[in-house]
């Protein structure tokens, strides 16, 4: 886990004028890894049958700054929605059209509405869906549906088991689905699905692949429904412990070409595009919270009390979920003392870390709390008034520019009502 791309001296320079707590993203690694990324997929067919119709739609909800979302665009990304807001962030940002997706739950009719303003494509999530998206907004042309396969397929912690989640439409709902957007006027079809979050096993894409390249052949034999598209969801994970191995995309991609050879072509439904909506992957390493050891503290225990907290990140907190954690200028010694690390809010799981082993570590010390570049900022709140801090840039030229400054308590008490 010695990915830092910075050292003690280049963050007390970045302290000088942009105080602790922070999250610093790395732009250069977003930008090589989103290449990588992409090129790994580079087989997949568009509607006409070259070559380049592989497309990830970027999670919005993972890390929603225009300004990352810019970098991750220019390398070629789409965009996943699932609210309002971050439909008006693409509008903002001058995006729209099938560079969106629009995911949701529970959705209410001014968000479909705003979906189709913007020409996004709308992936229902419930059969009852159908009717009142028509009813409420009127059925687009190209519509998506998302499948929940229920015993089919295991989920992971994070989602849960598929049969138990909230998510998407049955087997036979499905064919319901669309036998119903049909009937409201939809000609184009794509089809959904999203069942684990921060995967690390890349069989378990293949297998999401054949099930829906499966289900593609049946609709086409059934119903007559040609799909368009499959978009095999998000969740690739990443390697948050240093044991951890990444996943080999190169394998997801020999896989999933392989059950496409088997049963997209012989069906004589090539071309179909196969696209993605990861999040985390792509942006999730390249990111560290920055936060000073404000306090020690030894009972019972022996715990770190840092200026950031778990409003600032709170996977620990939520999941239990592990982030490395690096004490910048004793990169090189051993972890010899056995800490809690923790903020200062009134919760006792307010710990980025349960007896992390790091070197000794006095007060004034900086840790960096890896993989925070997805799934940290986003996730902010604002439990016992705590602001949440700021987020830098370090660009490509190593100068670090300020993405969006941290709430102040003016902030928090602008919406009350005096």
């Amino acid at each position: 886990m010695n990915n830092v791309p910075f050292d003690k001296t280049f963050i007390e320079g970045v302290t000088a004028e942009h105080p602790t707590p922070f999250h610093i993203y790395d732009e250069a690694g977003i930008r090589s890894h989103a290449r990588r990324f992409i090129g790994a997929f580079d087989w997949v067919p568009n509607a006409n049958g070259s070559a380049g119709g592989f497309l990830n739609y970027y999670a919005v909800k993972a890390l929603p700054n225009p300004h990352i979302l810019q970098i991750v665009h220019e390398e070629g990304m789409g965009f996943d929605c699932s609210s309002f807001t971050e439909l008006v962030l693409m509008e903002k940002m001058g995006i729209s059209g099938e560079q969106i997706i629009f995911t949701s739950n529970a959705t209410p009719a001014y968000e479909y509405a705003k979906a189709r303003e913007l020409g996004a494509i709308i992936n229902l999530d419930d059969l009852t869906h159908v009717d009142y998206l028509a009813r409420e907004v009127g059925m687009p042309d190209l519509i998506c549906l998302r499948y929940n396969p229920g015993p089919l397929k295991e989920g992971n912690v994070i989602i849960g088991n598929p049969e138990e989640a909230k998510y998407g439409f049955t087997r036979e709902q499905l064919f319901e689905g669309y036998r119903k957007a049909r009937d409201h006027g939809a000609t184009r079809f794509g089809l959904h699905t999203m069942v684990a979050s921060n995967e690390l096993n890349p069989e378990y894409f293949v297998e999401t692949a054949q099930i829906l390249f499966d289900l593609v052949v049946e609709l086409k034999e059934r119903l007559g429904i040609r799909i368009e598209f499959v978009n095999l969801g998000g969740g690739i994970g990443i390697p948050y412990r240093p044991e951890q191995v990444a996943v080999d995309y190169q394998i997801v991609s020999a896989g999933i070409r392989s059950a496409y050879e088997s049963t997209i072509r012989p069906a004589g439904l090539d071309p179909l595009r196969v696209v993605m909506e990861n999040g985390r992957v792509v942006t999730g390493p390249y990111g560290w919270l920055v936060a000073s050891v404000v306090h020690r503290k030894d009972i019972y225990k022996h715990y770190l009390g840092l200026d950031g907290n778990m409003a600032h990140l709170m996977r620990p907190g939520m999941y239990g979920a592990y982030h490395h954690i690096t004490v910048l200028g004793k990169e090189d010694q051993a972890a010899t003392h056995l800490y809690d690390v923790t903020g200062s809010l009134c919760e006792n799981n307010d710990k980025f870390a349960i007896d992390r082993s790091l070197p000794p570590v006095e007060v004034g010390d900086i840790l960096a709390i890896h993989d925070t570049g997805a799934h940290g900022h986003s996730m902010g709140f604002n439990y016992n008034g705590k602001p949440r801090c700021a987020e830098l840039l370090l660009q490509e030229d190593r100068t670090v520019k300020m993405i969006r400054r941290a709430e102040t308590t003016e902030d928090l008490l602008q919406t009350i009502i005096w």
